[in-house]
């Protein structure tokens, strides 16, 4: 049976959340560039932030009514525009308010990936480190000279090799992770490798993950919200604010304002760039639009095209379970963020409503 390759990114983001690639020769890196101008940053220590009208913009007025109708359809709740900083949109919806917590779901995979770059800028981990070296021999069901071959890239590029034909693929218990290819081999959303970062930042710094993450994230750049476990997962939780000042900083390139929070830029282009030859629109834990091919979460194949059609070719996201999603445009000066419930399209919901959304977003820019 042929499935729409539109809509085949949509299966299955079954998880709470979904080296530069020296063999990509035919698509250059489209991610964003250092020292953006012209931004603004909303204050740590305020809850004030400025906006701009679409009026000011030269958008589309007539556009912004039937995005948020659309929006509101789909179950929902927050919604954030901006445009180089400033607020542009901001909509709350279906019982939700500004003061919200909702889940980030994969979409948080983004976060830990930005904290597995700061762990290697402070010199606790590199990238090539043996995640053994951090996780102690017997993390998983593997030999030791088959854990020691799995690398900190590995787990944040989706490549571990680990079995996901597993009852859960969330599960971190040493039973449930047992070989199945070379690590590097093969492309798989796996969601139990990815929690393991978690551990492996907090071995590597020799303290507690949530506290350094505190440190050196949130209270940087004034954001709310906690990690909270959930079974095996562990999820993010805050405002839809909270998750625009993120994207505001990876917009930024990692800085927020004139703090370089995230000096280390060649970890950064790496990140929101193809990690990998296996998975052209896969980065470190960060989604990539104009690509020539992607993988989907829950199928072993290869589909061409790019990620979301409809959208401009340089977007990076990061995309969870129930359609969460942050959206970052650097050439347009774009941070969306929607978060709330299933937009109700069952499995294929995550990839249509993206499609769907930058669909009544295009009306409103262009």
């Amino acid at each position: 049976m042929k499935i729409p390759v539109h809509l085949i990114i949509g299966i299955s983001f079954l998880v709470f959340g979904c080296s530069k690639d020296s063999g990509d020769t035919t698509i250059p890196p489209v991610g964003p560039e250092p020292e953006v101008e012209g931004l603004y940053f909303p204050p740590l220590d305020a809850d004030t932030w400025e906006t701009t009208s679409i009026a000011e913009l030269g958008w589309n007025m007539e556009a912004e009514q039937p995005l948020l109708d659309f929006l509101e359809a789909k179950n929902t709740k927050a919604f954030l525009l901006l445009k180089d900083g400033k607020i542009v949109i901001e909509a709350y919806m279906n019982g939700s308010g500004a003061s919200s917590n909702n889940a980030w779901n994969s979409a948080g995979k983004t976060l830990s990936a930005f904290i597995v770059g700061l762990a290697q800028q402070e010199g606790f981990l590199s990238l090539d480190d043996s995640s053994a070296n951090y996780l102690g021999s017997g993390w998983s069901s593997l030999s030791e000279n088959e854990e020691a071959k799995i690398t900190i890239k590995h787990h944040i590029s989706m490549t571990t090799g680990l079995d996901y034909n597993v009852a859960n693929q969330n599960c971190t218990d040493a039973n449930c992770l047992t070989f199945l290819n070379d690590p590097g081999s093969f492309w798989y959303y796996h969601n139990a490798p990815y929690t393991l970062n978690h551990a492996i930042v907090a071995g590597a710094i020799d303290g507690d993950y949530d506290s350094y993450f505190d440190t050196k994230l949130k209270q940087a750049i004034g954001m709310n919200g906690a990690w909270v476990q959930l079974g095996y997962a562990r999820v993010y939780y805050s405002t839809a604010r909270s998750m625009a000042r993120f994207g505001l900083l990876n917009l930024n390139m990692g800085t927020w304002d004139n703090n370089q929070i995230l000096a280390d830029t060649a970890y950064f282009n790496e990140m929101v760039n193809t990690s990998q030859d296996l998975n052209k629109s896969y980065g470190y834990l960060w989604w990539l639009n104009g690509k020539e091919s992607y993988r989907s979460p829950g199928l072993e194949l290869q589909f061409p095209g790019k990620l979301i059609p409809n959208a401009p070719d340089d977007l990076i996201a990061g995309l969870g379970k129930d359609d969460q999603k942050l959206h970052i445009v650097p050439s347009k000066g774009l941070v969306i963020v929607r978060m709330g419930d299933d937009a109700g399209e069952a499995l294929l919901g995550p990839s249509s409503f993206d499609n769907e959304l930058w669909e009544k977003i295009n009306a409103l820019i262009n």
